[in-house]
């Protein structure tokens, strides 16, 4: 049977591990190694820091986009481009931020839900719908 000390250790222990994630609720993003166009990899859901939100990065080799990348990065990291050297390839990678849960999981342009939410209204508004 467990005394008092080592329910109010468990207690603070359990306190401790889960009190982060109910607190901060931090932003979730898919991540993904580097990856060569056409390479499949199956996303995995990642927990960012509080102060970092997700990207989604493209690398570029001349006119042709040759690499992707995602995952979370400090906001002073977004829109920002730098040159990689790959097996002695040099790329340009560009990233790209967004900062919704798992905003980086399609291959589109980011867009705040604003931006989508007025499209959608102005297009109704086009077609007669409202």
């Amino acid at each position: 049977m467990w005394n008092m000390s080592q329910l109010l250790q468990a207690a603070a222990l359990w306190i401790y591990l889960l009190l982060p994630s109910l607190l901060c609720a931090n932003m979730r993003c898919y991540y993904s190694p580097i990856l060569e166009k056409g390479e499949k990899f199956n996303l995995i859901v990642s927990e960012c820091r509080p102060d970092e939100i997700c990207f989604k990065a493209e690398g570029r080799y001349g006119n042709y986009s040759a690499l992707s990348f995602r995952g979370c990065m400090a906001k002073k990291g977004c829109s920002r481009v730098h040159k990689i050297r790959i097996r002695g390839t040099l790329y340009t990678m560009s990233y790209g931020c967004c900062d919704s849960p798992y905003c980086n999981s399609c291959p589109g342009v980011f867009a705040k839900p604003l931006v989508i939410t007025l499209t959608l209204l102005t297009v109704a508004v086009m077609a007669g719908i409202l």
